[in-house]
């Protein structure tokens, strides 16, 4: 069994993960990811021009949003 991707949540920022993921939109076309590209940011801010994709409009509108996970009990 393949060992899972990572999806960053960046603080005040988009959501990143490798660029081998595949993003579809709701009837399950994909959207295209330019090759040679090694990540893929995803908009949580709302503001970008280029959705799904995260354009750096965030910082321009002041998005804050920083969550952490739960530390793992020892």
């Amino acid at each position: 069994m393949s060992q899972p991707f990572t999806i960053r949540c960046r603080d005040n920022g988009p959501l990143v993960m490798p660029a081998t993921v595949q993003v579809v939109d709701a009837d399950g076309n994909p959207f295209p990811i330019p090759p040679g590209k090694e990540v893929v940011a995803l908009c949580r801010c709302g503001a970008t021009k280029n959705r799904p994709f995260c354009d750096g409009s965030h910082k321009a509108m002041g998005f804050t949003a920083c969550e952490k996970a739960t530390p793992p009990v020892a």
